[in-house]
Protein backbone atom coordinates (compact mmCIF):
# COMPACT_ATOMS: atom_id res chain seq x y z
CA UNK A 1 0.00 0.00 0.00
CA UNK A 2 1.38 3.40 -0.88
CA UNK A 3 2.24 5.78 1.22
CA UNK A 4 1.65 9.77 0.70
CA UNK A 5 3.21 11.72 4.03
CA UNK A 6 3.86 15.59 3.86
CA UNK A 7 7.65 16.67 5.21
CA UNK A 8 7.16 19.22 8.00
CA UNK A 9 7.53 22.54 7.42
CA UNK A 10 10.95 24.61 8.31
CA UNK A 11 10.72 27.44 11.02
CA UNK A 12 11.85 29.49 7.93
CA UNK A 13 8.26 28.33 6.06
CA UNK A 14 6.13 29.12 8.45
CA UNK A 15 7.64 32.56 8.65
CA UNK A 16 7.65 32.87 4.57
CA UNK A 17 3.84 31.35 4.74
CA UNK A 18 2.97 34.11 7.47
CA UNK A 19 4.58 36.90 5.59
CA UNK A 20 2.69 36.46 2.43
CA UNK A 21 -0.32 35.98 4.27
CA UNK A 22 0.27 39.82 5.76
CA UNK A 23 1.49 41.10 2.49
CA UNK A 24 -1.96 39.77 0.40
CA UNK A 25 -4.32 41.00 3.41
CA UNK A 26 -2.75 44.61 2.99
CA UNK A 27 -2.97 44.62 -1.13
CA UNK A 28 -6.63 42.97 -0.66
CA UNK A 29 -7.23 45.99 1.39
CA UNK A 30 -5.42 48.73 -0.33
CA UNK A 31 -7.52 47.33 -3.70
CA UNK A 32 -10.66 47.50 -1.69
CA UNK A 33 -9.84 51.23 -0.53
CA UNK A 34 -8.92 52.60 -3.90
CA UNK A 35 -11.91 54.36 -5.86
CA UNK A 36 -10.46 54.79 -9.51
CA UNK A 37 -12.30 57.49 -11.32
CA UNK A 38 -13.93 56.69 -14.61
CA UNK A 39 -14.71 59.41 -17.47
CA UNK A 40 -17.42 59.45 -19.36
CA UNK A 41 -15.75 57.61 -22.89
CA UNK A 42 -15.23 54.64 -20.41
CA UNK A 43 -18.83 54.27 -19.50
CA UNK A 44 -20.04 54.55 -22.81
CA UNK A 45 -17.33 51.59 -23.79
CA UNK A 46 -19.18 49.78 -20.80
CA UNK A 47 -22.48 50.38 -21.74
CA UNK A 48 -21.59 49.34 -25.44
CA UNK A 49 -20.27 46.38 -24.54
CA UNK A 50 -22.79 42.64 -25.21
CA UNK A 51 -24.59 41.42 -22.86
CA UNK A 52 -23.40 38.16 -23.89
CA UNK A 53 -19.67 39.03 -22.76
CA UNK A 54 -20.81 39.27 -19.20
CA UNK A 55 -22.25 36.67 -19.09
CA UNK A 56 -20.04 34.19 -20.62
CA UNK A 57 -17.23 36.31 -17.89
CA UNK A 58 -19.87 35.13 -14.96
CA UNK A 59 -19.95 31.81 -16.44
CA UNK A 60 -16.51 31.15 -16.60
CA UNK A 61 -15.38 32.74 -12.79
CA UNK A 62 -18.66 31.01 -11.74
CA UNK A 63 -16.79 27.36 -12.96
CA UNK A 64 -13.77 28.77 -11.83
CA UNK A 65 -15.02 29.17 -8.31
CA UNK A 66 -16.95 25.67 -7.72
CA UNK A 67 -14.26 23.76 -9.33
CA UNK A 68 -12.40 25.57 -6.40
CA UNK A 69 -14.58 24.47 -3.98
CA UNK A 70 -14.78 21.28 -4.76
CA UNK A 71 -11.36 21.25 -4.73
CA UNK A 72 -10.74 19.72 -8.07
CA UNK A 73 -7.79 18.35 -8.92
CA UNK A 74 -6.94 20.60 -12.03
CA UNK A 75 -6.18 23.44 -10.97
CA UNK A 76 -6.50 27.10 -13.62
CA UNK A 77 -3.78 27.25 -15.65
CA UNK A 78 -1.00 29.88 -13.85
CA UNK A 79 -1.19 32.44 -17.23
CA UNK A 80 -4.82 32.99 -15.64
CA UNK A 81 -3.91 34.94 -13.17
CA UNK A 82 -2.43 38.11 -14.15
CA UNK A 83 -1.08 38.64 -10.61
CA UNK A 84 1.25 35.76 -9.17
CA UNK A 85 2.82 32.87 -9.85
CA UNK A 86 2.23 28.94 -9.38
CA UNK A 87 4.91 27.35 -7.17
CA UNK A 88 3.85 23.91 -6.78
CA UNK A 89 4.89 21.71 -3.46
CA UNK A 90 7.17 18.49 -3.60
CA UNK A 91 4.36 17.14 -1.10
CA UNK A 92 0.29 15.93 -1.94
CA UNK A 93 -2.88 16.94 -0.76
CA UNK A 94 -5.18 14.27 1.05
CA UNK A 95 -7.24 13.74 -1.74
CA UNK A 96 -4.45 12.91 -4.18
CA UNK A 97 -4.22 16.84 -5.56
CA UNK A 98 -1.00 18.92 -5.71
CA UNK A 99 -0.90 21.83 -3.28
CA UNK A 100 0.09 25.25 -5.20
CA UNK A 101 1.00 28.15 -3.56
CA UNK A 102 0.37 30.95 -5.19
CA UNK A 103 3.21 34.19 -5.31
CA UNK A 104 2.28 37.84 -6.37
CA UNK A 105 4.62 38.97 -8.99
CA UNK A 106 6.24 42.32 -7.94
CA UNK A 107 8.39 44.12 -10.38
CA UNK A 108 12.39 44.15 -9.29
CA UNK A 109 13.67 46.21 -12.59
CA UNK A 110 14.61 49.36 -9.97
CA UNK A 111 16.74 47.40 -7.69
CA UNK A 112 18.11 45.50 -10.45
CA UNK A 113 19.34 48.68 -12.36
CA UNK A 114 20.80 49.82 -9.10
CA UNK A 115 22.33 46.04 -8.69
CA UNK A 116 24.09 46.54 -11.99
CA UNK A 117 27.31 47.61 -13.75
CA UNK A 118 25.44 50.06 -15.55
CA UNK A 119 24.35 52.32 -12.69
CA UNK A 120 26.36 55.26 -12.40
CA UNK A 121 27.75 55.82 -8.76
CA UNK A 122 26.33 58.71 -8.72
CA UNK A 123 23.13 57.74 -8.93
CA UNK A 124 23.77 54.73 -6.61
CA UNK A 125 25.04 56.77 -3.77
CA UNK A 126 21.39 59.37 -4.29
CA UNK A 127 19.92 56.26 -3.38
CA UNK A 128 21.94 54.66 -0.55
CA UNK A 129 24.20 57.61 0.94
CA UNK A 130 27.13 56.41 -0.31
CA UNK A 131 29.35 54.68 -2.57
CA UNK A 132 28.91 50.97 -4.13
CA UNK A 133 32.61 50.55 -2.62
CA UNK A 134 31.45 51.32 0.55
CA UNK A 135 27.93 49.12 0.22
CA UNK A 136 29.85 46.27 -0.79
CA UNK A 137 32.19 46.44 2.09
CA UNK A 138 29.21 46.57 4.39
CA UNK A 139 27.47 43.60 2.57
CA UNK A 140 30.51 41.75 3.19
CA UNK A 141 30.69 42.14 7.11
CA UNK A 142 27.26 41.22 7.01
CA UNK A 143 27.17 38.46 4.89
CA UNK A 144 27.50 35.46 7.77
CA UNK A 145 25.11 37.42 9.82
CA UNK A 146 22.15 38.15 7.28
CA UNK A 147 22.31 35.10 4.83
CA UNK A 148 19.22 33.02 4.76
CA UNK A 149 18.80 29.36 3.05
CA UNK A 150 16.48 28.48 0.34
CA UNK A 151 13.19 26.56 1.52
CA UNK A 152 11.01 24.21 -0.01
CA UNK A 153 8.64 26.78 -0.68
CA UNK A 154 11.17 29.80 -2.06
CA UNK A 155 14.54 31.01 -2.67
CA UNK A 156 16.13 33.11 -0.36
CA UNK A 157 16.15 36.83 -0.77
CA UNK A 158 19.96 37.78 -1.89
CA UNK A 159 22.32 39.59 1.35
CA UNK A 160 22.76 42.50 -0.84
CA UNK A 161 18.93 42.78 -1.41
CA UNK A 162 18.57 42.25 1.83
CA UNK A 163 20.99 44.96 2.85
CA UNK A 164 19.90 47.32 0.29
CA UNK A 165 16.17 47.54 1.62
CA UNK A 166 17.45 48.41 5.18
CA UNK A 167 20.06 50.95 4.17
CA UNK A 168 17.59 52.40 1.58
CA UNK A 169 14.69 52.94 3.80
CA UNK A 170 16.92 54.29 6.91
CA UNK A 171 18.39 56.75 3.82
CA UNK A 172 15.04 58.08 2.38
CA UNK A 173 12.69 57.14 5.27
CA UNK A 174 10.39 56.53 2.25
CA UNK A 175 7.26 54.67 3.57
CA UNK A 176 7.43 50.48 3.24
CA UNK A 177 4.66 50.80 0.53
CA UNK A 178 7.23 52.07 -1.76
CA UNK A 179 10.10 50.55 -0.81
CA UNK A 180 8.23 47.33 -1.19
CA UNK A 181 7.40 48.38 -4.89
CA UNK A 182 10.75 49.14 -5.55
CA UNK A 183 12.32 46.34 -4.27
CA UNK A 184 9.58 43.90 -5.29
CA UNK A 185 9.10 42.46 -2.54
CA UNK A 186 6.11 42.42 -0.19
CA UNK A 187 5.84 45.34 2.92
CA UNK A 188 6.08 43.17 5.48
CA UNK A 189 8.90 41.65 4.08
CA UNK A 190 10.82 44.77 3.27
CA UNK A 191 9.52 45.66 7.48
CA UNK A 192 11.72 42.54 8.28
CA UNK A 193 14.64 42.74 6.68
CA UNK A 194 15.39 46.37 7.90
CA UNK A 195 14.95 44.83 11.91
CA UNK A 196 17.17 42.19 10.89
CA UNK A 197 19.71 43.91 8.98
CA UNK A 198 20.01 46.48 11.88
CA UNK A 199 20.23 44.05 14.27
CA UNK A 200 22.79 42.11 12.55
CA UNK A 201 24.86 46.05 12.21
CA UNK A 202 24.46 46.49 16.09
CA UNK A 203 25.80 42.88 16.53
CA UNK A 204 28.93 42.50 13.45
CA UNK A 205 29.79 46.20 13.30
CA UNK A 206 29.23 48.50 15.89
CA UNK A 207 32.06 47.27 18.18
CA UNK A 208 33.91 48.04 14.93
CA UNK A 209 32.55 51.08 14.18
CA UNK A 210 31.85 52.94 17.67
CA UNK A 211 35.03 52.41 19.78
CA UNK A 212 36.55 55.06 22.16
CA UNK A 213 40.13 55.99 21.23
CA UNK A 214 43.17 54.36 22.69
CA UNK A 215 45.75 56.29 23.76
CA UNK A 216 47.83 57.19 20.29
CA UNK A 217 44.74 57.86 18.87
CA UNK A 218 43.09 60.31 21.59
CA UNK A 219 47.00 61.84 21.26
CA UNK A 220 45.80 62.73 17.32
CA UNK A 221 42.54 64.04 18.22
CA UNK A 222 43.73 66.56 20.98
CA UNK A 223 46.17 67.89 18.86
CA UNK A 224 44.05 68.00 16.27
CA UNK A 225 41.38 69.82 18.23
CA UNK A 226 43.89 72.50 19.65
CA UNK A 227 45.02 73.24 16.49
CA UNK A 228 41.05 74.34 15.14
CA UNK A 229 40.20 75.80 19.16
CA UNK A 230 43.80 76.79 20.74
CA UNK A 231 42.08 74.60 24.17
CA UNK A 232 45.01 71.89 24.54
CA UNK A 233 43.44 68.28 25.84
CA UNK A 234 40.39 68.56 24.38
CA UNK A 235 38.96 64.58 23.61
CA UNK A 236 36.02 65.32 22.15
CA UNK A 237 32.46 67.31 21.22
CA UNK A 238 29.53 65.79 22.78
CA UNK A 239 25.83 66.85 21.54
CA UNK A 240 22.65 65.22 22.35
CA UNK A 241 19.80 65.46 19.78
CA UNK A 242 15.98 64.66 19.89
CA UNK A 243 14.12 61.90 17.55
CA UNK A 244 10.16 62.69 17.30
CA UNK A 245 8.05 59.50 17.73
CA UNK A 246 4.41 58.80 18.52
CA UNK A 247 3.40 59.21 21.89
CA UNK A 248 3.97 55.46 23.67
CA UNK A 249 0.69 53.78 25.28
CA UNK A 250 2.82 53.32 28.25
CA UNK A 251 4.06 56.47 30.28
CA UNK A 252 3.56 59.38 27.77
CA UNK A 253 4.73 62.15 29.99
CA UNK A 254 8.63 60.43 30.39
CA UNK A 255 8.32 60.63 26.68
CA UNK A 256 6.81 64.47 26.30
CA UNK A 257 9.15 67.14 25.08
CA UNK A 258 8.11 70.39 26.48
CA UNK A 259 10.65 72.62 24.81
CA UNK A 260 9.71 71.59 20.90
CA UNK A 261 6.14 71.57 22.36
CA UNK A 262 6.72 75.18 23.19
CA UNK A 263 8.29 76.10 19.91
CA UNK A 264 5.78 74.12 17.32
CA UNK A 265 2.70 74.68 19.44
CA UNK A 266 1.39 70.84 19.36
CA UNK A 267 2.44 68.00 22.02
CA UNK A 268 5.69 66.73 20.94
CA UNK A 269 7.21 63.36 22.11
CA UNK A 270 10.89 61.89 21.62
CA UNK A 271 13.80 59.80 22.74
CA UNK A 272 17.52 60.87 22.60
CA UNK A 273 20.51 60.04 20.99
CA UNK A 274 24.02 61.69 22.77
CA UNK A 275 27.07 61.37 20.85
CA UNK A 276 30.55 62.63 21.44
CA UNK A 277 32.54 62.87 18.44
CA UNK A 278 36.23 63.18 17.32
CA UNK A 279 37.80 65.83 15.31
CA UNK A 280 36.26 64.37 12.18
CA UNK A 281 32.80 63.84 13.39
CA UNK A 282 33.43 59.89 13.97
CA UNK A 283 30.97 59.03 16.97
CA UNK A 284 33.66 57.46 19.48
CA UNK A 285 30.83 57.05 21.70
CA UNK A 286 26.93 56.99 21.91
CA UNK A 287 24.31 56.25 24.25
CA UNK A 288 20.56 56.26 22.92
CA UNK A 289 17.33 56.02 24.32
CA UNK A 290 16.40 57.73 26.98
CA UNK A 291 13.21 59.72 27.11
CA UNK A 292 12.86 63.05 25.56
CA UNK A 293 11.80 64.63 29.27
CA UNK A 294 15.30 64.45 30.60
CA UNK A 295 17.71 67.03 30.09
CA UNK A 296 20.97 66.98 28.98
CA UNK A 297 22.71 66.67 31.80
CA UNK A 298 20.46 63.95 33.34
CA UNK A 299 21.25 61.66 30.58
CA UNK A 300 24.91 62.44 30.59
CA UNK A 301 24.51 61.59 34.45
CA UNK A 302 23.42 57.93 33.59
CA UNK A 303 25.58 57.70 30.33
CA UNK A 304 28.46 55.26 29.78
CA UNK A 305 30.68 58.31 29.29
CA UNK A 306 30.30 59.19 33.01
CA UNK A 307 30.85 55.34 34.09
CA UNK A 308 34.18 55.94 31.57
CA UNK A 309 35.05 58.86 33.97
CA UNK A 310 34.62 57.49 37.04
CA UNK A 311 36.65 54.57 36.02
CA UNK A 312 39.85 57.20 34.95
CA UNK A 313 39.48 56.52 31.33
CA UNK A 314 39.21 60.63 31.07
CA UNK A 315 41.76 61.39 32.94
CA UNK A 316 43.96 65.00 31.69
CA UNK A 317 41.02 65.14 29.08
CA UNK A 318 38.01 67.31 28.47
CA UNK A 319 35.47 66.62 26.19
CA UNK A 320 33.19 69.71 25.17
CA UNK A 321 30.18 70.42 25.40
CA UNK A 322 27.16 73.64 24.87
CA UNK A 323 25.32 74.83 28.12
CA UNK A 324 23.03 72.15 28.27
CA UNK A 325 25.89 70.16 30.42
CA UNK A 326 27.36 70.82 33.84
CA UNK A 327 30.74 71.85 34.22
CA UNK A 328 33.38 69.18 36.03
CA UNK A 329 36.97 68.22 35.84
CA UNK A 330 36.47 66.74 32.79
CA UNK A 331 33.39 68.52 30.97
CA UNK A 332 34.24 72.28 29.59
CA UNK A 333 31.60 74.19 28.95
CA UNK A 334 30.78 77.70 27.79
CA UNK A 335 30.31 80.60 30.13
CA UNK A 336 26.86 81.50 30.76
CA UNK A 337 26.90 83.98 33.50
CA UNK A 338 25.88 88.35 32.31
CA UNK A 339 28.66 90.57 31.99
CA UNK A 340 31.10 87.96 30.28
CA UNK A 341 35.33 89.65 30.59
CA UNK A 342 36.90 89.43 27.42
CA UNK A 343 38.80 86.41 28.48
CA UNK A 344 35.57 84.73 29.17
CA UNK A 345 34.18 85.92 25.67
CA UNK A 346 37.51 84.72 23.99
CA UNK A 347 37.10 81.33 25.85
CA UNK A 348 33.20 80.85 24.87
CA UNK A 349 34.59 81.34 20.96
CA UNK A 350 36.86 78.97 21.32
CA UNK A 351 34.88 76.11 22.64
CA UNK A 352 31.92 76.95 20.40
CA UNK A 353 34.29 76.13 17.36
CA UNK A 354 34.47 72.75 18.92
CA UNK A 355 30.60 72.82 19.81
CA UNK A 356 30.17 73.70 16.16
CA UNK A 357 31.86 70.21 15.26
CA UNK A 358 30.15 67.87 16.96
CA UNK A 359 26.31 69.88 16.27
CA UNK A 360 27.75 69.31 12.55
CA UNK A 361 28.56 65.57 12.70
CA UNK A 362 24.44 65.11 14.19
CA UNK A 363 23.17 67.70 11.18
CA UNK A 364 25.27 64.97 8.50
CA UNK A 365 23.63 61.95 10.37
CA UNK A 366 20.24 63.27 10.36
CA UNK A 367 20.48 64.49 6.45
CA UNK A 368 21.88 61.06 5.89
CA UNK A 369 19.60 59.35 7.47
CA UNK A 370 16.46 60.87 6.17
CA UNK A 371 14.15 58.33 8.64
CA UNK A 372 15.42 60.55 11.55
CA UNK A 373 14.31 63.78 10.60
CA UNK A 374 9.93 62.80 10.78
CA UNK A 375 8.46 60.99 13.44
CA UNK A 376 8.90 57.83 13.35
CA UNK A 377 6.18 54.98 13.73
CA UNK A 378 8.90 51.96 14.90
CA UNK A 379 7.77 50.89 18.14
CA UNK A 380 9.55 52.08 21.02
CA UNK A 381 11.04 49.08 21.66
CA UNK A 382 12.91 48.53 18.38
CA UNK A 383 13.95 52.26 17.89
CA UNK A 384 17.38 51.91 19.88
CA UNK A 385 18.60 49.39 17.85
CA UNK A 386 17.70 51.35 14.59
CA UNK A 387 19.17 54.36 15.65
CA UNK A 388 22.68 52.36 16.86
CA UNK A 389 22.47 51.55 12.97
CA UNK A 390 22.35 54.65 12.26
CA UNK A 391 25.40 55.59 13.95
CA UNK A 392 27.02 53.09 12.84
CA UNK A 393 26.52 53.73 8.92
CA UNK A 394 27.56 57.19 9.54
CA UNK A 395 30.90 56.88 10.77
CA UNK A 396 31.25 54.34 7.90
CA UNK A 397 31.08 56.84 5.62
CA UNK A 398 33.01 59.09 7.61
CA UNK A 399 35.61 57.28 8.00
CA UNK A 400 35.20 56.04 3.90
CA UNK A 401 35.63 59.52 3.35
CA UNK A 402 31.54 59.83 1.84
CA UNK A 403 30.75 63.31 0.84
CA UNK A 404 27.22 64.02 1.53
CA UNK A 405 25.37 66.28 -0.92
CA UNK A 406 24.15 69.91 -0.13
CA UNK A 407 20.95 69.40 -0.93
CA UNK A 408 20.42 66.44 2.19
CA UNK A 409 21.70 69.22 4.20
CA UNK A 410 19.42 69.29 7.82
CA UNK A 411 19.35 72.09 10.45
CA UNK A 412 18.94 71.05 14.04
CA UNK A 413 16.31 72.45 15.87
CA UNK A 414 16.95 70.63 19.59
CA UNK A 415 16.05 72.81 22.79
CA UNK A 416 19.32 72.94 25.72
CA UNK A 417 18.27 73.53 28.68
CA UNK A 418 20.89 75.94 30.17
CA UNK A 419 22.83 74.55 33.46
CA UNK A 420 23.18 77.41 35.74
CA UNK A 421 26.67 77.93 37.52
CA UNK A 422 25.53 77.65 40.54
CA UNK A 423 24.18 74.04 39.75
CA UNK A 424 26.78 73.12 37.67
CA UNK A 425 29.51 73.93 40.61
CA UNK A 426 27.89 71.91 43.27
CA UNK A 427 25.61 69.32 41.04
CA UNK A 428 28.54 65.80 40.67
CA UNK A 429 29.85 64.62 43.62
CA UNK A 430 32.85 65.96 45.18
CA UNK A 431 32.88 70.00 45.29
CA UNK A 432 36.67 70.37 45.41
CA UNK A 433 36.53 68.77 41.73
CA UNK A 434 34.29 71.18 40.63
CA UNK A 435 36.09 73.83 42.12
CA UNK A 436 39.42 72.34 40.72
CA UNK A 437 37.26 72.40 37.10
CA UNK A 438 36.03 76.10 37.51
CA UNK A 439 40.09 77.29 38.26
CA UNK A 440 40.92 75.43 35.76
CA UNK A 441 38.38 76.59 33.00
CA UNK A 442 39.49 80.82 34.44
CA UNK A 443 43.13 79.54 33.21
CA UNK A 444 42.09 78.36 29.88
CA UNK A 445 40.45 81.65 29.48
CA UNK A 446 43.11 83.65 30.86
CA UNK A 447 45.85 81.31 28.23
CA UNK A 448 43.35 82.12 25.11
CA UNK A 449 43.32 86.13 25.83
CA UNK A 450 47.27 86.14 26.00
CA UNK A 451 47.61 84.16 22.87
CA UNK A 452 48.89 81.03 25.12
CA UNK A 453 48.03 77.99 23.30
CA UNK A 454 48.93 74.52 24.22
CA UNK A 455 49.82 74.66 27.88
CA UNK A 456 47.70 71.82 29.44
CA UNK A 457 45.99 73.14 32.97
CA UNK A 458 46.02 69.48 34.51
CA UNK A 459 48.33 68.83 37.05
Amino acid sequence: MENNSTPFLTQEDYEYIYTYIQDLETDTQTSLNKKPKIDEQEINQVLGTPTSYFENSASEMADWDEGRVRKSTTPPPAASYSGGTAVEDASHGGRGGQRRLWVKERSKGWWKYHNSDGCPDEEFRKAFRMSKATFNMICNELESAVTKKDTMLRMAIPVRQRVAVCIYRLATGDPLRKVSALFGLGISTCHKLVLEVCAAIKAVLMHKFIQWPDQERLKEIKTKFGSISGIPDVGGAIYTTHISIIAPKTNPEAYFNRKHTDRIQKPSYSTTVQGVVDERGVFTDVCIGYPGSMADDKILERSALCKRSEMGVLQNTWIVGNSGYPLSDWMLVPYTHPNLTWGQHSFNESVGKVEKMAKEAFMRLKGRWGCLQKRTEMKLQELPMVLGACCVLHNICEMNGEEMDGELRFELYDDEMVVSESESEGGWGDKSLSADAVQNRDSIAHNLLHGIHGVSVFN
